[in-house]
């Protein structure tokens, strides 16, 4: 019986691919109580505080992709010393040279992870050959890494901060485990200042905290699996199979789910943080309420939209040469942008379709000046949020086909007559949708007297409203682990 149990609990303790460990699962909730309490004990040991953190951070890594934790590690002391040599040489062309070193390094790494087959299918169609991919496996949030690793050259680079003394602090910036794997992407100079800082978990933080956790964790194991497992793939698995009125929820839902699974990840990995005294940045902010293209991508995904426009947008040129060159610019920019999301001809589209659409919003401010009313902000809120909605078709599709049918679908077969038929069929779905865009919906002054309403809750309250969320959670829990969506990227 012991035997059974130790390889039970070592089952649990190593990497299965099938099973990684993320912020929804029972395993992650019970080793960050374990964790985070061991923490408190250490955290006024400030160099034990480090090497505790980053140590667990590591096995977090291992946890997510295995083996590939050395490919972590190995970055780490490669980016730090390359870093530091950048910031000690006078000579400009020495330090350009190290620069495109680092540059080449990071990128060709997440290249050959990322793009390898995809460049190789496209070889084997010009070629006319049979294409047999190879069998690459893509470590979990090696893109977000290796931003995060990039600014901090680069902002070295540009004088814009200076080098950490030791790598035990680097290496705790690059591995901090809230955001190892799905971001938010935080940049140096605003996290590294916080390292060097004692451990200080005010009320209002801590309150803060377990308000994130629990809306993220909603967010992601009620609102966006539930939907995602009855639903949402069941369309787009096969969406000629279903009518256009259920093509369109199925839209709906993608939209909803998308957003929360990756905010819901952002927002567990911002509370956890402030569990430990350390500010990670705002990704998300109520997107799906822009009135414009251009504010979408100042609400969603900001850490990557920021990072796009400082280190890509910029060096490309930027606006300072003229409005047809802001406008190839910004098209670039979103094209990479669809690129960095995945190694697919679907993505590229829709990194293209907002790269276009965001040159149209810009060229009409520039000749219209848009009135300021009640009217024409709802119309832009229903415009925006509709057209992105149609760019995550191809986004979620996994072929033009899908992604046709599904519009075909909605244009040529809505059969309306059946919506009744289809609200009894999916009553539970689509009240979980209700929900999900109601929450998203709530005004800015409503949830921040929320939050202000949890932190001001007293410790037990606020224990007990965490276990509630994670009762619920319980109770829509599919058999099966349901990774966050961004991990594959």
């Amino acid at each position: 019986m012991f035997q059974l149990d130790l390889d039970k609990l070592l089952s649990l303790l190593t990497y299965n691919p099938k099973e990684p460990l993320i912020f929804s699962t029972g395993l992650f909730l019970f080793m960050f109580m374990c964790f985070i309490t061991v923490f408190y004990m250490v955290h006024k040991k400030h160099d034990l505080k480090l090497v505790y953190v980053t140590l667990f951070s590591y096995y977090f890594y291992y946890k997510s992709s295995g083996i590939y934790f050395l490919l972590l590690l190995g970055s780490t002391v490669i980016d730090y010393n390359l870093a530091t040599a950048i910031y000690k040489s006078q000579r400009p062309a020495v330090r350009k040279g190290l620069l495109i070193f680092s540059l080449v390094l990071n990128l060709g790494l997440l290249g050959y992870f990322k793009y390898t087959n995809f460049f190789y299918s496209i070889f084997c169609d010009i070629a006319n050959r049979h294409f047999d991919p190879f069998h690459i496996f893509l470590p979990v949030g090696v893109s977000f890494f290796t931003f995060q690793s990039l600014s901090y050259t680069i902002d070295i680079y540009r004088k814009e901060i200076k080098p950490v003394d030791r790598i035990l602090d680097y290496a705790f910036f690059v591995s901090f485990f809230p955001q190892l794997v799905a971001g938010p992407i935080v940049r140096a100079k605003d996290f590294i200042p916080q390292i060097s800082l004692p451990t200080i978990v005010t009320r209002a933080m801590f309150g803060e905290g377990v308000f994130l956790i629990a809306s993220g964790l909603f967010k992601k194991a009620v609102i966006s699996d539930y939907i995602s497992i009855n639903f949402v793939d069941r369309i787009f698995d096969n969406p000629t199979l279903y009518t256009g009125l259920e093509n369109l929820f199925g839209v709906y839902g993608y939209a909803l789910q998308i957003y929360c699974d990756f905010s819901g990840y952002s927002d567990m990995a911002i509370g956890i943080a402030l569990l430990f005294g350390y500010r990670l940045c705002l990704n998300f902010d109520s997107p799906y309420q822009s009135s414009s293209i251009t504010e979408f991508w100042r609400r969603w995904h900001i850490s990557l939209s920021t990072w796009l426009r400082d280190y890509l947008y910029i060096s490309l040129g930027g606006n300072r040469n003229g409005k047809l060159n802001t406008y190839i610019n910004q098209f670039i920019t979103m094209l990479l942008g669809g690129l960095w999301h995945g190694a697919s001809p679907m993505f590229i589209l829709w990194g293209a379709l907002h790269g276009v659409a965001l040159g149209i919003d810009k060229y009409i401010k520039s000749i219209i000046r848009i009135p300021d009313t009640k009217r024409i902000k709802f119309l832009g809120v229903l415009f925006t949020f509709h057209f992105v909605c149609f760019c995550w078709i191809f986004f979620r599709a996994s072929s033009m086909q899908v992604a046709g049918g599904v519009i075909s679908q909605i244009a040529l077969h809505f059969t309306p007559s059946i919506f009744m038929e289809f609200v009894t069929g999916y009553s539970n779905v689509l009240l979980i949708m209700l929900l999900g865009y109601i929450l998203h919906f709530v005004p800015k002054p409503t949830e921040w007297k929320v939050r202000e309403w949890v932190t001001d809750m007293p410790l037990p309250a606020k224990v007990a409203m965490l276990v509630a969320v994670i009762v619920i959670v319980i109770q829509f829990k599919s058999s099966e682990i349901q990774p966050f969506i961004y991990f594959q990227f």
